[in-house]
């Protein structure tokens, strides 16, 4: 494959959240991968912890503005940049009222309003992919890092199959062993049927006992088109599932080869 654009879908980025070993990697790999060469785009939620003015986070008003449809109800996207230095890597947030505070908080969402991060994971995957479209830029790869990211590959393979920004890319879901404060709530399968999805797409949702990292990770493996693992202690189960998917895989290789290899897997894709 020629590896010309790559899009970033991001759990957490170092420094707009605290250091992480998910909010390093999410950071350091898209400018390591943007040092060789390819041109990069990078996306993640807007959490309310996130310090605008100190950050440089502004308003894209062409981007923003458009309406996403969950559960019958209108959620407006707003779409906000800022570039990291001295990278002078573009990082996009996806934000909106409903699903993100406003003024600061002491933990992110997910943590501080577990209720809402079925609605809220749907609403950024379809708020990353809206962004793409309306930006005409067309990535030969797409990297998706944590769970809060599990649903882009089945909206990208569903929704927006036909897409002529999104349907030739492929997508690389990474494993990590990050997880949700508490199980997801389960009438996210109902929501996601509202989008089109059949009980046969969404299997690794229905037959799971609850809705929690694991089972969006093999919903993510269900659509990837390659897996790679982004932790050394990555859980077995899910490690043993993309295996026995037969998809592309990259084990991982340590810290300090990561950005390489995984710049050399996506090149064989």
């Amino acid at each position: 494959m020629t590896l010309d654009k790559a899009l970033f879908i991001s759990q957490e980025i170092n420094p707009y959240l605290p250091s992480t070993l998910l909010s390093d990697l999410c950071r350091d790999l898209p400018q390591r991968i943007q040092e060789k060469g390819v041109e990069v785009r990078t996306f993640m939620p807007k959490y309310g912890a996130i310090n605008e003015r100190r950050n440089q986070l502004h308003e894209v008003i062409r981007l923003s503005g458009l309406n996403i449809v969950i559960d019958d109800n209108d959620h407006p996207l707003i779409i906000k940049v800022a570039t990291l230095q001295p990278s002078r890597m573009q990082v996009y947030f996806i934000d909106n009222d409903d699903y993100f505070c406003r003024n600061g908080a002491s933990q992110i969402e997910t943590v501080a309003h577990p209720e809402d991060n079925d609605e809220r994971i749907m609403f950024f995957a379809r708020g990353v992919l809206e962004t793409v479209k309306k930006l005409r830029w067309v990535p030969s790869v797409i990297q998706c890092t944590g769970w809060v990211t599990a649903l882009a590959p089945i909206y990208i393979r569903g929704m927006y199959r036909d897409d002529p920004t999104l349907k030739d890319s492929k997508i690389v879901f990474s494993i990590f062993n990050d997880r949700p404060v508490a199980p997801l709530d389960p009438r996210i399968i109902d929501k996601l049927k509202m989008d089109g999805f059949s009980d046969t797409d969404l299997k690794s949702l229905t037959d799971a006992e609850q809705i929690d990292d694991i089972a969006l990770s093999k919903l993510a493996i269900d659509f990837s088109d390659a897996v790679s693992v982004a932790c050394a202690d990555a859980p077995q189960e899910l490690v043993d599932y993309a295996i026995k998917s037969g998809k592309p895989f990259m084990p991982y290789p340590g810290e300090e080869s990561y950005a390489d290899a995984c710049h050399e897997f996506y090149k064989s894709l």
